[in-house]
């Protein structure tokens, strides 16, 4: 198997795993801070586990441009939601 082949794989499987699962939650806890709740065990959870996959992934992306703008939405996308997280934190 080729490194481009072996990648193209990880790629799908990546992209069917954030359509389906890291998206959806995403929005939903995006959601849910800007209401103005706080995360609760599960949802930092899954935020940990969201950014130690990111840590693992970032050679991927940087072998393919192409990625690197739906990378960028996606970071930023978490970032807002832990921003907003910790502001609803501070005014508990």
């Amino acid at each position: 198997m080729t490194e481009l082949s072996k990648d193209t794989g990880v790629i799908a499987v990546l992209l069917q795993r954030m359509e389906t699962q890291r998206l959806p939650r995403a929005l939903a806890l995006k959601e849910k801070v800007g209401q103005g709740e706080q995360l609760d065990e599960f949802d930092i959870e899954f935020l940990k586990e969201v950014f130690a996959d990111a840590n693992e992934i970032k050679s991927i992306v940087k072998q393919h441009p192409e990625y690197q703008a739906l990378a960028a939405r996606v970071v930023h996308l978490y970032k807002e939601i832990m921003d907003k997280a910790m502001e609803n934190e501070e005014k508990s």
